[in-house]
């Protein structure tokens, strides 16, 4: 009796080990994902992000509806990589929780964005983005992402 319930102990904890490794595998890849977007973007280089997201991703930006991916690269963020001189994320953190083939993310940082054009001021901000990964055909990858971003106030 004793051994049989020692038995059932260790064949437990087996189980919520290998689970709890399981979803940690898991989070980190989501955290690659997520993290291989945020280097794309510091090294203004985003040539290799559609591979991050479902074609038929949608993206959020500031109040306005950008579309799927493939048209917010196209339409949006390549031009305004045209002008930039630097994009740095400063203070980020991240959270995520991955429920099977999904994960939920929330991002927080500030940007520091300098352009090209000397004239122009760099601009600082706070920013947070919400994402949705699904793992599809054993790949993560970006379904819903929405960020914001407001001027950054002095303390009082």
């Amino acid at each position: 009796m004793i051994l049989r319930s020692a038995l059932a102990g260790v064949a437990l904890a087996a189980v919520l080990a290998t689970s709890v490794h399981a979803q940690s595998a898991e989070e980190q890849q989501v955290r690659a994902v997520v993290t291989a977007y945020r280097d794309a973007i510091t090294g203004m280089d985003v040539s290799r992000t559609p591979s991050l997201f479902w074609p038929d991703s949608e993206i959020f930006e500031n109040g306005g509806v950008e579309g799927s991916f493939a048209y917010y690269l196209e339409h949006h963020l390549g031009p305004e990589f045209d002008d930039l001189a630097g994009f740095e994320f400063r203070n980020h953190q991240m959270t995520v929780e991955v429920d099977g083939d999904t994960a939920f993310v929330s991002e927080t940082y500030t940007y520091h964005i300098t352009f090209k054009d000397a004239g122009r001021a760099p601009i600082e901000r706070r920013g947070v983005a919400t994402s949705v990964l699904r793992k599809r055909d054993d790949q993560w990858r970006f379904d819903v992402y929405h960020s914001s971003a407001r001027p950054i106030r002095p303390a009082a």
